[in-house]
């Protein structure tokens, strides 16, 4: 059996510059992509994340969401953003369902809870169930409630971390509109290849911050992270890619190397 995770960013099924617009277009033939993958190997499981997008991110920096949760305002904002996330998700779940992939979403905001952004409970068994039963486990970045300040968001990314830690992936794949990490973002000439903690120091300068809005830290705070988990995780391999290319989803699912690669190691 191999277990993939699969992000699909938030910049690649939404306008992340224009509030609440998804790209249905593109949600479907990533659906599609997917589940020729699963036909074609009947052994992949796979978890499958998404961002907010132009759904979360705008409701989350007008209350200032992810800094902490305390007043009647902000709990109203809380509310709205965990609603403009659940609208999101389920286009991409109704999508799923047309590509007859037998998907169900695990909200993090019902199951997990943090204390300063840490997360201290999220039982994962029933996400574990799922896959044994081959079914398809949904997350996506949420709102969360927090023993220290209230509320605050995790992003796909901080979800997938933990949950690697607990069920350990083969390969992790980031897609979003761009082809890997630039060395030269924003001109978007130069594709950084491959990313390992002994070359990272060298090219730390030159990976930049996305230039939409993206309250949960951009693509540095992402390769960072990354890469603290590949060196806790030493076999596993992290993806970041373009899936704006029809089929690059179903190659990178299938086995084929695209963009940039982060793992312990050469």
């Amino acid at each position: 059996m191999m277990l993939i995770f699969l992000k699909l960013g938030g910049s690649l099924i939404t306008d992340k510059d224009r509030p609440k617009t998804a790209r249905v277009d593109i949600i479907n033939r990533l659906c599609g992509e997917i589940a020729a993958a699963k036909k074609e190997k009947p052994h992949l499981n796979i978890i499958l994340g998404h961002g907010s997008g132009s759904f979360g991110h705008a409701s989350a920096r007008k209350y200032g969401t992810h800094g902490g949760v305390r007043s009647r305002e902000e709990w109203l904002g809380f509310a709205e953003v965990w609603r403009d996330a659940r609208e999101l998700n389920q286009i991409v779940m109704s999508s799923l369902d047309e590509a007859n992939l037998p998907a169900i979403s695990f909200p993090p905001s019902a199951m997990v809870t943090t204390d300063h952004r840490k997360i201290i409970t999220w039982d994962t068994q029933n996400i574990q169930s799922a896959l044994q039963a081959g079914l398809l486990p949904v997350i996506m970045g949420d709102v969360i409630f927090d023993h220290g300040q209230g509320g605050t968001i995790l992003s796909t990314e901080e979800l997938f971390h933990y949950l690697a830690l607990v069920i350990h992936p083969d390969r992790i794949l980031y897609t979003g509109k761009d082809e890997g990490v630039w060395e030269d973002f924003p001109q978007s000439q130069k594709l950084i290849s491959k990313i390992t903690p002994q070359t990272f120091p060298q090219i730390q300068a030159a990976i930049q911050a996305s230039a939409s809005v993206d309250v949960t830290g951009g693509m540095l705070l992402k390769v960072q992270s990354m890469l603290h988990l590949v060196q806790q995780i030493p076999n596993l391999k992290v993806q970041i890619f373009s899936g704006l290319e029809a089929g690059n989803v179903h190659k990178a699912l299938t086995g084929e190397e695209l963009g940039t690669i982060i793992s312990s190691g050469f």
